[in-house]
Order: C-alpha cells, then sequence, then structure tokens
C-alpha cells in the first residue's frame, strides 16, 4: 500500500464511518478494486483510531459532562446517558467475541458486503415512513439501538445509520438519536482496536508512513462527516442517503458476481 492509496483508503474512511453509508462496506469494496487487501486488519484499526480522535473531539464538551457526572450526583441526566451507552455497548460486545471468525469471512467477502449495503439503504429508507418521535433516549430506546449496532459489525450494514434508524423508530428525537449513536461509537471503535491490537505489534515498518497518512485523513473527514450528517438530519434528510447506498450495492454485486 503506498501513500496514495492509504490516502484515499483513510479518506472513504472518515466520510463513511459517520455518514449512513458503512465505512467498513466501504473499505471492503475500496481494497478490493484498489488491490492493495493487507494481511489482517492492521490498516482497518488505525483509520479506525482516526475517526474515533474525531468524534472524541467533536463532542469533547459533551464527553466532559458524562465524566463529570459519574462523580457528580446531581446530574442526573448525564448520569443516566453514561449507564445508556454502557447498556447499548453490550450487545456488540457479544457480536463482536462470539462471532468474530464470522465476521472476518465476511469481511473478505465483497459481493456479501455489496448486499448488506443494499439492506442498508432498506434501512435508511424505512425512516422516511415513521412518524417522527419527541422523546429523548430511555432505557428500551437504548437497548434497541444497540442491538442495531451489533447487527452493524456485518461490512455493509451503516453503524451510524442503523442506530439512528433504531433510535427514530424508538420514538426518539432525530438529532438526540444521531448524538447517542456517535457517543456510541466511541466504545465499539476503542472496544475493536483493542481486540485487535495484536495486530499492530509485528506492523511492517515500510507501512507505518502510509498508515499514518491514512488515520491523519480519517481524521479530518470524520470531524467533516460529524458536522454534515447532524446538519442533514436536522433538515430531515436522513433517507435520501438510501439511494447511495442502492447505487453503490447494486455497483458491488455487478463487479464481484
Amino acid at each position: 500500500m503506498n501513500y496514495l492509496e492509504a490516502a484515499l483508503l483513510g479518506i472513504i474512511q472518515g466520510l463513511t464511518e459517520f455518514l449512513p453509508v458503512s465505512s467498513s462496506g466501504h473499505l471492503v469494496l475500496g481494497e478490493a478494486l484498489l488491490k492493495v487487501k493487507q494481511p489482517g486488519v492492521a490498516f482497518e484499526v488505525i483509520v479506525h483510531l482516526g475517526t474515533l480522535l474525531s468524534v472524541l473531539f467533536y463532542f469533547r464538551t459533551r464527553l466532559m459532562q458524562l465524566v463529570r457526572s459519574v462523580f457528580d450526583t446531581s446530574m442526573r441526566t448525564e448520569r443516566a446517558m453514561v449507564g445508556y451507552l454502557i447498556i447499548a455497548t453490550i450487545p456488540a460486545g457479544f457480536a463482536g467475541l462470539l462471532l468474530e471468525d464470522f465476521f472476518e469471512q465476511v469481511f473478505s467477502a465483497p459481493a456479501m458486503t455489496s448486499g448488506f449495503l443494499i439492506l442498508t439503504g432498506l434501512i435508511l429508507l424505512s425512516t422516511k415512513f415513521h412518524k417522527p418521535g419527541g422523546k429523548p433516549v430511555t432505557l428500551g430506546s437504548c437497548i434497541v439501538m444497540g442491538l442495531g449496532q451489533a447487527v452493524a459489525i456485518l461490512p455493509g450494514v451503516s453503524r451510524s445509520g442503523t442506530t439512528i434508524a433504531s433510535g427514530m423508530w424508538a420514538g426518539v428525537r432525530p438529532a438526540e438519536a444521531a448524538e447517542f449513536s456517535f457517543l456510541l461509537s466511541i466504545p465499539a471503535i476503542a472496544g475493536a482496536a483493542v481486540l485487535k491490537s495484536p495486530e499492530l505489534i509485528g506492523l511492517d515498518q515500510a507501512l507505518l508512513g502510509p498508515y499514518l497518512v491514512g488515520a491523519a485523513l480519517s481524521f479530518i473527514a470524520g470531524l467533516i462527516a460529524v458536522s454534515s450528517l447532524l446538519a442533514i438530519i436536522r433538515r430531515g434528510k436522513f433517507e435520501y442517503f438510501a439511494y447511495y447506498c442502492f447505487a453503490v450495492g447494486l455497483f458491488g454485486l455487478y463487479i464481484f458476481l
């Protein structure tokens, strides 16, 4: 993998991690098209760390409130949110541990990934037919969103798209569902990175430079994606991403079947 290829994939990862179009699906298809698939998942781990830093930076004020609430019993709303994030993380954690081998096999199957992108499109399109809710995140809705995140471990199924759509169907305000989804990505990305961190130990030093460039660009693109998606959701245009997922999924099926 050279610097240009790493840069392109880093931008793809950063934009698609938070836009509801599946970053893992785009990485699988992008690596297959560029023919730069690396052994293991070290590159995926590093560029995911770039997007992790972007969401930490974007929501730094909100995150500091949540951290303070752990030590301040008067911050009940924030303390409840910390609990909801922990609960919503559990399904994906179990799914990742129990089905790790299956998920890794799917990551090497571009045609299957393309099919899951079409599934993402259907999930996004479904939000067009729901009645907008006005509820905050509750115990019930956080469980629903957590289950959505567990399904989204599959490459091609968008994590942000599935969790936000799940929250909207559970009656959560769209903008609040989006913020919860972004905060929920922090333990998900960090956990996956820790799980796969041993692969970084034996990383070829010749790849370190390109990989770091990919991570840096995924950080910048991630910031752009978070702010853009929040603005799009406020305008009620969330389901528009469905048509893009349909197009990419069908293109992938045409190329790889």
